[in-house]
């Protein structure tokens, strides 16, 4: 968006459809078919200070069977849902990972990992290559100090940037998750030059959610001024590669005001083009939750995004993905696609209600009203 290269034309010609759409747009289909993030596992080989599922290095009882998991993928292909990301916990312990994955794309769905990259041996990046998984997201968490201490483990960063040059040399298109808080957010500039480096093709920030430990670190969110820094730094950075012809996709997620804070930037520096982001985000249309984001846990529980894990809307061993996630008589479900209209606070005077809605998982961590405003809004400029 802030480059130009994903244009309202080009979306448009592909009818907005996520079965065409190319991967780097899905974010702007029409479609209510959601992607959905499958934590197939709460066992993980690390113990993160941030972890939203709380996953430790042990077996659990319940979780999802291949037989289960392989019922699970045909209903979501019946959907025609366009992605399913493996995630955990660590995805790279459950031992039929390289089966399920090769099962979806089959079913004619994108299957894609989320990982903490420490697994990723020459031999496992072959793997995933021959499998079919079409994208392999690696967390860091800040330069090598930084990370090894979110991650509970020295040498964590090493084996996680070993894992993302093996994923990479092996022919993955591989990708870096950062999630952003007040103890890493003066090592961005790090990451980005590491992306630059490494010649990693795509760097996904994410803003804090309060959700499983990461609720206990609440306190450790970014400040306003914090974030408004941090964007303009996203802002120098991808203009830079852009003219230098690095080639990166650059995007956040999990703070809605992002989006409007380019707005603004647009708005200020290039007047032309704000109605045509305007009617990006119009088509993005702020946060997914429970419309064209859902998540899966571990014991098949159904949420309406992976940080929802508290509220569950049914399970997949009981009944298909599909019957729970079309239930129209769901009023959470229903008030999530329709936020703008519930919206309390700073977010219902907010003049871009349509195109955020706020985080209503923050809101009810620190308010204890899921329709309260988002307390990691730093925008200023937001009323009518």
């Amino acid at each position: 968006m802030l480059c130009g290269t994903a244009t309202v034309s080009d979306i448009v010609k592909y009818g907005r459809s996520s079965s065409k759409l190319p991967p780097q747009m899905l974010q702007f289909s029409s479609d209510t078919t959601p992607l959905v993030v499958w934590n197939m596992t709460n066992r993980c080989n690390l113990a993160c200070r941030h972890c939203y599922i709380c996953a430790e290095d042990r077996v659990y009882a319940g979780e999802l069977t291949t037989g289960e998991a392989k019922a699970f993928i045909d209903d979501l292909a019946g959907m025609k849902v366009p992605v399913l990301l493996f995630s955990g916990g660590e995805p790279l312990v459950r031992k039929d990972l390289f089966e399920l994955g090769a099962y979806a794309g089959a079913k004619g769905i994108r299957p894609v990992i989320s990982t903490n990259g420490t697994l990723i041996t020459p031999e496992i990046a072959k793997r995933i290559k021959e499998t079919g998984f079409q994208y392999v997201g690696v967390s860091l968490d800040g330069n090598e100090e930084v990370h090894d201490y979110f991650r509970g483990k020295k040498g964590a960063f090493a084996e996680a940037l070993t894992g993302i040059r093996n994923s990479l040399a092996a022919g993955n298109k591989t990708g870096i998750r950062f999630t952003i808080n007040k103890l890493n957010y003066h090592t961005l500039s790090n990451i980005l030059d590491i992306v630059e480096k490494e010649k990693i093709p795509r760097f996904c920030m994410y803003h804090l959610v309060y959700a499983g430990r990461g609720k206990e670190m609440a306190e450790l969110d970014t400040t306003p001024e914090q974030k408004r820094q941090t964007i303009e730094l996203l802002i120098e950075r991808t203009l830079d590669f852009h003219q230098r012809g690095v080639e990166v996709e650059i995007l956040t997620t999990d703070n809605h005001a992002d989006g409007i804070y380019i707005l603004q930037y647009f708005e200020r520096t290039q007047p032309e083009r704000v109605p045509e982001v305007k009617e990006l985000l119009t088509m993005h249309g702020g946060c997914s939750a429970g419309q064209k984001m859902a998540n899966v846990d571990p014991l098949g529980n159904v949420h309406a995004c992976q940080f929802w894990g508290h509220k569950t809307l049914g399970n997949v061993k009981e009944k298909p993905f599909s019957e729970i996630w079309l239930n129209t008589q769901d009023e959470f479900l229903l008030k999530l696609r329709e936020k703008a209209g519930h919206v309390e606070g700073r977010c219902k005077d907010c003049r871009y209600k349509n195109l955020c809605g706020g985080c209503r998982i923050r809101a009810e961590a620190v308010s204890g009203n899921l329709w309260g405003e988002d307390p990691a809004c730093y925008l200023t400029d937001y009323k009518e």
